[in-house]
């Protein structure tokens, strides 16, 4: 795929979140990660792209539980007109959140979509996105998770990047998922 991509007019930011991004519990390569997801943030920002924060409320003694420090966004959030954050229980950014009524009413046709859990979070909500016809755009390198564990006798530990491929992989043919932040831009 060539590393020219249509503008986006929207942006998903999945649970960014202080847990996940910083200290010893961050996802390998956080900083990079950070910098890509800045990067993002601030070219929509400029272009008034939707913007939309996901936070994920984890379970009572989760490194995520509400209101605790690791529940916390990482990024500064500018709120307005355009730029959200969506509390949300479950992997898919829009399972039981206004995610959905704020894309429509704004006229969001197409997303790029960025953050943790890459097999999880991160894909549920692209999943989604798919399925309602949106147009996605993953940025390889704005999406990040942890290694899977070894299964003794079965398979060895699996490193996160490949984690993250497999799961944007995973997504099929429609995503441009092997494009850089960098050749991401918003209308």
């Amino acid at each position: 795929m060539s590393s020219e991509v249509r503008p986006v007019d929207g942006l998903i930011v999945v649970d960014v979140q202080t847990a996940f991004v910083s200290g010893e519990g961050a996802v390998p390569e956080a900083g990079p990660l950070l910098e890509h997801v800045t990067q993002l943030l601030d070219r929509a920002r400029e272009a008034d792209a939707v913007i939309v924060h996901l936070q994920n409320d984890g379970p009572p003694g989760a490194d995520d539980e509400p209101d605790s420090p690791g529940w916390e966004l990482y990024l500064p959030v500018k709120p307005g007109p355009r730029e959200h954050v969506i509390r949300k229980p479950r992997d898919d950014g829009f399972d039981g959140t206004p995610l959905g009524q704020i894309l429509v009413a704004a006229g969001v046709r197409s997303l790029a979509i960025c953050g943790v859990m890459s097999e999880m979070c991160v894909q549920a909500t692209a999943r989604t996105a798919l399925a309602r016809g949106y147009r996605v755009v993953l940025p390889h390198d704005a999406h990040a998770t942890y290694e899977a564990p070894a299964v003794p006798g079965v398979i060895e530990a699996i490193p996160a990047q490949i984690v993250s491929r497999v799961a944007a992989w995973a997504l099929g043919d429609q995503p441009e998922n092997t494009v850089p932040t960098s050749a991401v831009t918003f209308s």
